[in-house]
């Protein structure tokens, strides 16, 4: 692979060795391990990832959550590699001028993820809002970087500053040639193996011939799990960049997701057309999981607190499930979770796709109850999607999350909506038997009772107007 402009070569690398890990044994040590588990940003680096146009886009990931073989053949730049003492690169100056760095510890992960918005391409001088810099930098850019002791004011005037790359920017200059292809990759050690296979069928061969092997897409989950938990699969099976996997397609009435399509492009490409995916998405961890997590992933995972699933059950979708001997089978997201954190997915499957249906909903709305605005857990996730025709509901789904062992469809709440007037009564009787629905349980983000009464309030709020959409909201 490619490391700041030079080969450097990943033989011997172990099977479960973190990007991160492997980048310090190189003495590139400005990436740092702050959390191991995707939260602080300590570790981001520029991954080149394929853009629209057929060039290349400056991706920022978390390093701590990659397997460093995952990253065969591709082309990473660290902070190391954005400038040098003497020849600073723009974003290294203006932290600098603006005083955004004490310690230093978060400052090479803030400086990259802050390069990747300084060379986005459609980013343009604009009237700044809460959000957004005059010079168009979106602040929630740098949403996925804590800080402890800077504060966050500096940072915020230092990517305000930014100006535009000059043209003569190498890595700006980069961009208008493609990404580096995914390189079909097999490397061992003892008990373990490391496969990014060159198709799904080969994938889904070596699913089926070794049942305890781990398929990884963007390494959000298995990273913490290896990072934390101490995980070793015997055999790690990357599937993120399998072209079968990363379809994106918008029929007339039909949306086909690919399972391993990360949540960033389905953010930008999707956000727009599917409502309730463009409130969700905003709110699903930060802008550095978003760029590896993979819907396929969320749902893979079976997590009752995963935040896609709530919404995609509120829209109707349906699992494309497919192994190496059985073809395919379509399973309505509904049926999909038996249990806490177990699917009717047998382990020689993988998810291919995710099917929504296409309509124009005439109410949609998400609403997320957490301990933060941004980048957190939810203690309870409640999707809205309702169609009114003549003040009266048609149509109502509603996708719980946080209140059982699995997330869950509210289907005596939607009978009590359904062929009533959209009403003060209405709403009042039906968020009663919303506050009924699930097994909420009590821990250390919510209780019981206030994961009730947090369902009743959702939909009492919808009614009310007051589920704001995330970006409009004031920092």
């Amino acid at each position: 692979m490619t490391v700041n402009g030079q080969v450097r070569p990943l033989a011997g690398t172990p099977p479960h060795a973190s990007a991160l890990d492997w980048l310090r044994s190189l003495g590139l040590t400005g990436a740092k391990e702050g959390c191991a588990e995707g939260e602080c940003g300590a570790c981001a680096v520029l991954l080149a990832t394929p853009a629209g146009d057929g060039g290349t886009s400056w991706t920022p990931v978390n390093a701590c959550l990659l397997p460093a073989l995952a990253l065969d053949g591709q082309e990473v730049v660290t902070a190391e590699g954005l400038g040098s003492p003497d020849h600073l690169h723009p974003v290294q100056q203006q932290l600098a001028a603006a005083g955004g760095s004490q310690c230093g510890y978060c400052t090479p992960g803030f400086a990259c993820s802050m390069a990747a918005e300084f060379y986005r391409t459609d980013r343009v001088p604009q009237q700044a809002t809460a959000e957004q810099g005059p010079n168009g930098f979106d602040l929630h850019a740098i949403g996925g970087n804590l800080c402890r002791c800077t504060g966050y004011r500096p940072l915020r005037d230092a990517a305000y500053a930014l100006g535009m790359p000059q043209p003569a920017d190498p890595l700006r200059e980069r961009l208008s040639a493609p990404a580096p292809a995914p390189v079909p990759t097999r490397a061992g050690a003892p008990g373990a193996e490391f496969v990014r296979p060159s198709s799904l069928d080969e994938a889904l061969t070596l699913l089926r011939d070794e049942p305890s092997a781990v398929a990884v897409a963007g390494s959000t989950d298995w990273g913490v799990e290896a990072n934390l938990r101490g995980a070793r699969a015997p055999l790690i099976v990357v599937i993120d960049r399998l072209p079968e996997l990363r379809r994106l397609v918008v029929d007339d009435d039909i949306v086909r997701i690919g399972a391993a399509v990360p949540l960033s492009e389905l953010e930008r490409d999707l956000g727009a057309r599917v409502p309730l995916l463009g409130q969700l998405l905003p709110q699903f961890a930060s802008r550095l999981i978003r760029n590896r997590a993979t819907i396929g992933g969320n749902l893979g995972t079976a997590s009752p607190i995963g935040d896609t699933a709530p919404a995609l059950l509120a829209l109707g979708a349906e699992l494309v499930l497919q192994s190496a001997d059985g073809g395919e089978r379509v399973v309505d997201l509904a049926e999909y979770f038996t249990g806490y954190r177990t699917t009717v997915r047998r382990p020689d499957e993988l998810i291919r796709e995710v099917r929504l249906p296409l309509r124009d909903h005439s109410i949609t709305a998400f609403h997320k109850v957490t301990k933060r605005r941004f980048d957190d857990i939810s203690s309870v996730a409640v999707a809205f999607a309702l169609d009114l025709d003549g003040g009266i509901v048609t149509r109502a789904r509603i996708g719980l999350g946080g209140v059982a062992a699995t997330p869950l469809r509210a289907y005596a709440t939607e009978q009590a909506l359904a062929s009533r007037p959209w009403d003060h009564d209405t709403v009042r009787a039906a968020a009663a038997v919303l506050e009924g629905e699930g097994t909420p349980m009590s821990d250390h983000r919510a209780g019981a009772d206030y994961r009730a009464r947090m369902l009743g309030t959702a939909l009492l709020a919808l009614y009310a107007g007051a589920i704001p959409d995330p970006a409009e909201v004031p920092a």
